[in-house]
């Protein structure tokens, strides 16, 4: 599972955002089910920055948000994020030279229901 959170970081708080975003991804990663994360900022406009976290499943990362130094360090920063879906499922990857492999969606057929 790929968590996905933006942020548009006006250049002048920018050194603030950092010291939180640090704290964070660093908080995030002693959760268990955590694989990668990254800090990433936009080439074309350096406003604009994307926390990256790759997690084992759903469990595992809505078992992390309730940890205590999540709560401390990282809620308050994702709450400052673009208000957009964030929670993305893999339904096809590859490795380097590889072929795709094909995934089946962990969503209800019919969610509705």
């Amino acid at each position: 599972m790929l968590v996905l959170n933006r942020f548009v970081v006006p250049p002048e708080t920018q050194d603030g955002f950092l010291t939180r975003a640090h704290a964070a991804l660093a908080a995030l990663a002693e959760r268990p089910g955590y694989l990668s994360g990254r800090l990433t900022r936009a080439l074309e406009d350096p406003s604009w920055w994307i926390l990256v976290t790759e997690w084992e499943s759903v469990g595992a990362y809505r078992r992390a948000l309730g940890a205590f130094d999540v709560k401390v360090h990282a809620t308050p920063l994702l709450a400052e994020s673009v208000d957009e879906p964030s929670a993305l499922e893999t339904l096809a990857s590859a490795e380097p030279g590889g072929t795709v492999v094909v995934a089946e969606s962990d969503r209800a057929s019919q969610p509705w229901r």
